[in-house]
């Protein structure tokens, strides 16, 4: 099945959720407006507790917004909610698979409840247990799965139908290296031959960098950057990181890299950070001209950007840091929900 790409498949307008807990209100989504067209595929980066998890809760009619409006694929999420649950594939963070069901047997009754013929569905939980190397564990109890093999069984059941609109909440989360590139294969095979809608959200920044065709950064229940990964990572610049032999060179240094034009300095004891697009690029340059202002480096280092530095930059802490404890924010949605 291919889909129509003209129109829409997501769009939110004012969307809101709050919850309540100990008395308190906390805002997990604050008047998201988005608009995602039939096709795309997008990821959406933030820390725990920034509310993604949220949103796609919502978006998939698992809990209701306090206000604002969201439809997917051209149906109201509270008004529309079977046609919408028709038309999507939902793969959330726990179990979806009965742990006393054989796995093949959990894919065939989850095509059939899409409207598969039961020779399409047996075929479909076929092609889906290859994929996603299942064979050797697909005629067990789910409940004797490992983890890593409950997580592959659940994501071949949001993917049985061939959704029209496929959200992936963290997927990769408990995957070996190989499934997790298996999984991204699958995801680029799916998205490039039926033009489904892939929205996900991951902590594996690689994940988003090699999939997304656009990403969009979340934080505090709003959205703080959305567009392509290349260009958030171009619109930051290149890291030039030089050292020097004393404090002094570094400040005099320093005071002339600041005259370079839309950049940003930063020094520490010996050390200079300069922030600059293309700077992989001027260093060269840079480099001759200190030298001829009598301040060589001792050491120079060039990183270019990635979407951690640029989680960085708009909010001042590392995507990969925040994944280590869950925040309130992230344990009241989760338990309200």
């Amino acid at each position: 099945m291919t889909y129509n790409n003209s129109g829409p498949a997501i769009v939110t307008r004012g969307l809101t959720r709050h919850f309540t807990s100990r008395k308190q209100t906390v805002e997990a989504v604050q008047g998201l407006d988005l608009e995602i067209g039939q096709g795309e595929l997008v990821a959406f980066l933030g820390p725990n507790g920034a509310g993604k998890s949220t949103t796609l809760r919502m978006l998939t009619t698992l809990i209701p917004p306090t206000s604002g409006t969201a439809s997917v694929a051209g149906h109201d999420v509270v008004t529309g909610q079977r046609d919408v649950r028709h038309a999507i594939g939902f793969v959330g963070q726990g179990n979806g698979a009965g742990h006393r069901q054989l796995g093949r047997d959990e894919l065939v009754s989850q095509g059939r409840a899409h409207g598969l013929s039961r020779t399409d569905a047996q075929r479909r939980a076929g092609e889906l247990i290859d994929d996603l190397d299942l064979g050797a564990v697909a005629d067990r109890k789910v409940s004797s799965l490992s983890g890593g093999q409950r997580r592959r069984l659940d994501i071949a059941m949001g993917l049985v139908h061939l959704p029209r609109v496929l959200f992936l909440d963290e997927p990769s989360t408990g995957l070996d290296p190989q499934n997790r590139a298996n999984l991204q294969g699958l995801i680029q095979r799916l998205h490039a031959e039926s033009g489904s809608t892939v929205v996900l959200t991951t902590h594996y920044l690689e994940e988003a960098d090699a999939l997304a065709g656009r990403v969009i950064v979340v934080d505090h229940g709003r959205v703080i950057a959305d567009d392509t990964a290349a260009q958030l990572k171009s619109g930051l610049g290149d890291l030039l990181r030089l050292g020097f032999a004393s404090p002094a060179s570094a400040a005099r240094a320093a005071s002339r890299l600041s005259r370079v034009p839309e950049s940003r300095v930063e020094v520490t004891d010996t050390s200079v950070d300069l922030r600059v697009k293309d700077g992989s690029v001027m260093v060269g340059e840079l480099l001759a001209d200190l030298a001829a202002d009598g301040v060589p480096p001792t050491r120079v280092e060039v990183a270019r950007p990635t979407l951690d530095d640029v989680f960085l930059d708009l909010t001042g802490r590392s995507l990969r840091e925040t994944q280590s404890t869950p925040s309130d924010t992230e344990t009241t949605s989760e338990v309200a929900a």
